[in-house]
């Protein structure tokens, strides 16, 4: 809790704002791509349970989001003014990863009741976390109803070696984050975040760890890569679906019967889905790069070696963790959890290689990041203007001259920059395949 008020006051007091004067592309593509790379672990857990399974389940994403991306679907709609007509729309792009998932847990099931997976009994068995029948106890002994509330898992302590470790995560997380933010404004083609939409998305994250953090739940929150890689899939990024999105995990979280059905999603079909959703977040992490001189030895040398470093130090703890032994077990600790996070190493000797080796703006791709001018917003080389980072409030309220002093809102001093309507609709049109045409 105590590390998410850290968290919240760093995005609050406009301190993230400061630190993107330093950190640009060749800082934010190795921390964030370490992410990627160090989820094979994981996504290996998942998938090698049946590789059939959790293959099938990767293919047809590929396919309904790629192979038939050009494709749309007719859909039967009834309307008030058109009455009954067909629309086409690219529904089955939208819903790839769910489908995909949908068809591997059946497939998954019709394998269990076939007796296929009869001999996995035990689960230090190989497929049985393949099978759909392995964890039903949880939905009988799920809760219909559970609201969280503090204290319901005992009084608030306080650990300082507990506080280090959740801190040093917290740094980890703002930089993931930041990187995410630009990763995630790349796959949906608007302009890089403005410092004041960094702050207040660093300071949501915070206060959102503090409020987990007060009712005992064990995680903080933050980006997710993965999800960023289902927005470049589905092509759904719209902040309205995010809302609702929310308002469901919410619900599920209440009622624990419905939250308590994920979990018996099998393995395999969890682990094809992660297969395409990373896979597509580490291939928007890399594109990042096109605003950087990657002729420049320079560049080339700083990415490759902090990738180098943040591989190499892990592997090296993870083998060797007793090397490390400084007669304090809690500096140990600490020296330990540092060493052996890929994203920190990579992090800490990127920006530090960065902002020491001599190097232009333009050959760092600081500039493009952070100089986007209205002639660029309205060129077509985005969907949308910086009007996407304006909070939602009323006009009287972010024009009042005390925003100015308040750095996670926009400067009312400084003009928005805007997309035109009429590049708008022919860039929409020439990029986007999903306008619904009627017959």
């Amino acid at each position: 809790m105590l590390a998410g008020v850290i968290h919240f006051l760093v995005g609050a007091t406009g301190l993230v704002g400061v630190l993107l004067r330093f950190i640009g592309p060749v800082t934010i593509v190795p921390t964030i791509l370490l992410i990627g790379i160090y989820m094979v672990t994981s996504v290996t857990k998942f998938a090698q349970v049946h590789w059939g399974i959790s293959s099938m389940t990767c293919a047809i994403a590929i396919i309904l989001s790629l192979y038939l991306s050009k494709h749309n679907m007719p859909i039967p709609v009834w309307t008030r003014k058109k009455s009954c007509h067909v629309i086409r729309y690219p529904l089955h792009q939208v819903l790839a990863i769910l489908i995909a998932i949908v068809v591997g847990w059946i497939f998954s099931l019709v394998l269990t009741e076939c007796g296929v997976f009869d001999s996995a009994t035990s689960v230090n068995d190989k497929l049985y976390y393949a099978r759909t029948d392995t964890r039903n106890y949880v939905i009988k002994n799920a809760k219909w109803f559970q609201f969280p509330y503090p204290g319901q898992f005992g009084l608030i302590r306080f650990s300082i070696s507990a506080f280090v470790g959740f801190f040093l995560a917290t740094i980890v997380s703002i930089l993931d984050s930041i990187g995410d933010y630009y990763a995630c404004a790349t796959t949906c083609r608007v302009p890089p975040p403005p410092a004041h939409a960094v702050n207040r998305g660093i300071a949501v994250e915070g206060l959102c760890t503090t409020l987990s953090g007060a009712v005992g739940c064990g995680h903080g929150t933050t980006t997710y890569g993965g999800n960023i890689g289902a927005i470049g899939l589905t092509k759904v990024a719209s902040r309205h679906v995010f809302v609702c999105v929310s308002l469901v995990y919410i619900l599920f979280g209440i009622i624990g019967k419905f939250s308590a059905v994920f979990i018996t999603i099998p393995h395999p079909v969890l682990g094809g889905a992660l297969i395409i959703m990373f896979g597509m977040f580490n291939g928007v992490v890399l594109s990042n790069l096109q605003s950087v001189d990657l002729s420049s030895t320079r560049n080339s040398a700083i990415i490759g070696t902090s990738l180098l470093v943040g591989l190499m130090l892990p592997h090296w703890i993870e083998r060797y963790p007793n090397t490390v032994d400084t007669g304090y077990p809690d500096v140990d600790d600490v020296l330990k959890m540092l060493l052996g996070n890929p994203n920190m190493v990579g992090a800490i000797l990127s920006c530090f290689l960065d902002n020491t080796v001599p190097g232009t703006p333009e050959e760092r791709g600081i500039t493009a990041w952070q100089t986007v001018d209205e002639e660029a917003v309205s060129s077509g080389n985005y969907q949308e203007g910086f009007e996407v980072y304006q909070p939602w409030l009323p006009a009287r309220v972010t024009n009042a001259s005390f925003m100015t002093y308040i750095p996670f809102m926009p400067n009312p001093k400084k003009p928005v920059p805007e997309r035109h309507l009429s590049v708008d609709i022919g860039r929409r049109k020439s990029l986007v395949h999903t306008i619904p045409t009627g017959r």
